[in-house]
């Protein structure tokens, strides 16, 4: 199997080692070059671009129709491939990606997929397979939901280090001296639901606490970040 890969950031980077590791032939191709001149002979064509550049990068490729077509888009439904590419699918790898950390184990990684017809749903599941068994099929609006999720989940997470950072940024504590409470905060959802793993102040209920916690803030964004989730887990109970 030969693919191509349109692309060279995070998601494109991290599926082409992938692949590669898999034994499988790929082509990176930059989305900014003259996409005309890619080759025809490849069997999928995978556009790891950014969303608002998909529909774009998707009119200049010009291949066989035997070709399957496939994007990596949590949220740009399948109907962005026009009618000169009948066989198209979605393979959305649910994971964090960056290219300068390159994923050593993507067998790990859960991937979610859709194709229009039968056919594309097997290609594309047996693409899928070479490099992870996690393979799910997910509907356009499963697949935004779980968007939606992960951008709490991962992003949103990931504003709370920057800001636990920026508070420690005039004292002597370094940020690593975080890291195993962040670490097992992780874990602890392996076996125990989010809400069973809640512990600190709001889940006490300890008011006085809070209350000097939001008067050390020095920014108000921070301070009402703290109430608002702070009354989000109040409320849990």
């Amino acid at each position: 199997m030969r693919i191509i890969i349109i692309g060279q950031g995070n998601v494109a980077c991290n599926l082409e080692a992938a692949f590669r590791r898999n034994n499988v032939f790929v082509e990176m191709v930059s989305s900014y070059e003259n996409l005309d001149t890619i080759p025809q002979n490849a069997d999928a064509y995978i556009y790891a671009v950014r969303d608002s550049a998909l529909e774009e990068v998707i009119s200049k490729v010009h291949t066989p129709p035997r070709a399957l077509h496939i994007h990596n888009s949590g949220t740009v439904p399948i109907s962005v491939f026009g009618e000169d590419k009948p066989h198209c699918g979605i393979l959305y790898p649910f994971q964090t990606l960056s290219k300068e950390h390159i994923l050593e184990d993507f067998s790990i990684v859960p991937v979610f997929i859709e194709a229009r017809g039968i056919d594309d749903v097997s290609a594309l599941y047996t693409l899928a397979l070479t490099i992870t068994p996690h393979i799910y099929e997910a509907s356009q609006e499963d697949r935004e939901r779980l968007h939606v999720a992960g951008v709490f989940a991962n992003n949103f997470s990931n504003l709370m280090y920057t800001i636990a950072k920026d508070i420690l940024s005039d004292t002597h504590i370094p940020f690593s001296a975080l890291l195993p409470l962040i670490d097992e905060t992780a874990a602890k959802v392996h076996s125990l639901t989010p809400k069973e793993a809640q512990t600190g102040p709001a889940k006490r209920h300890d008011k006085a606490v809070m209350e000097h916690h939001e008067a050390l803030l020095k920014k108000n964004e921070y301070r009402e970040i703290y109430k608002l989730l702070s009354s989000l887990i109040e409320d849990e109970d």
